[in-house]
């Protein structure tokens, strides 16, 4: 799933992006940005499109299939 995480104290908000890192940006952003205010905020889930597009895993399956269609068009 992909989320954003918003800023409780400012406009902030982090790019759509997988749980961990999202909460590291925001983390990051609140000792910079908000140092001694404890990270808060809200946590959006990307409901349209739930994977975050496809994965690392999903692309080297397409890859293979179309090297082995590939491979059997050349007989």
């Amino acid at each position: 799933m992909a989320y954003r995480f918003w800023c409780g104290e400012c406009g902030f908000k982090t790019p759509w992006l997988a749980e961990s890192e999202g909460a590291q940006r925001q983390l990051t952003h609140y000792t910079k940005q908000h140092p001694g205010i404890p990270a808060g905020g809200h946590v959006e889930t990307n409901r349209k499109n739930p994977q975050g597009g496809l994965g690392c895993l999903q692309v080297t399956g397409i890859l293979v299939l179309l090297l082995i269609i590939a491979a059997a068009c050349q007989r």
